[in-house]
């Protein structure tokens, strides 16, 4: 695993260009992996858009499998998600690994203004779904108290997952800080992404 600090800069071939992003709510996933597939003229795949279909109902995990190995059957893409039920698909096909590990009090911070943002404006996000305020204020489903209960878990649960030697193929870049992967991006960039 290369962590990637503010004074350090990052090896990586994009030759094969099958990348995962991953990390907590909040983290920038989904912006970083827009953002690489875009650049790259690749394919994006974001797998809540896939597990969550209308009013909330969770895909089952057979099915969320099968359209996971289907949308990856294209030479080069980016999927951004932690889904575990998928990981050994996703994982075993992907050549890098970037991993958005930030502190609690910013993804927390993220997650509380984005889904503030998300319920006012009423933004649509995958097939029909909305998110409301009550629900993440008084269920036991919010995404706020999500993000409690599953930061330290991933950042604890990750390494033991790449440390499985089904994974050791993977060029894995973790990033603890927005300044640090703004940095790889710009070397990216300049690099001709």
């Amino acid at each position: 695993m290369h962590d990637v600090g503010p004074q350090e800069s990052s090896p990586i071939s994009l030759s094969s260009w099958r990348i995962v992003v991953v990390g907590t709510s909040g983290a920038g996933k989904t912006t970083l992996a827009k953002f690489l597939a875009g650049g790259l003229g690749i394919l994006y795949l974001e797998l809540d858009a896939l597990y969550h279909g209308p009013n909330w109902t969770q895909t089952p995990d057979d099915l969320f499998r099968e359209m996971v190995k289907k949308s990856l059957r294209v030479e080069a893409w980016v999927v951004d998600g932690n889904y575990h039920v998928a990981r050994d698909i996703l994982w075993s096909k992907a050549t890098t690994l970037v991993w958005l590990d930030y502190s609690f009090h910013l993804v927390f911070w993220r997650v509380f203004r984005r889904t503030m943002l998300r319920a006012i404006l009423r933004q649509e996000l995958w097939n029909g779904n909305r998110e409301k305020l009550w629900r993440q204020f008084f269920r036991k489903d919010s995404l706020l108290l999500w993000v409690i209960q599953t930061h330290w878990k991933r950042r604890e649960s990750i390494p033991v997952a790449l440390a499985q030697p089904e994974y050791a193929h993977l060029n894995v870049l973790r990033f603890k800080s927005p300044r640090a992967t703004k940095r790889w991006l710009a070397e990216m960039i300049s690099g001709g992404l």
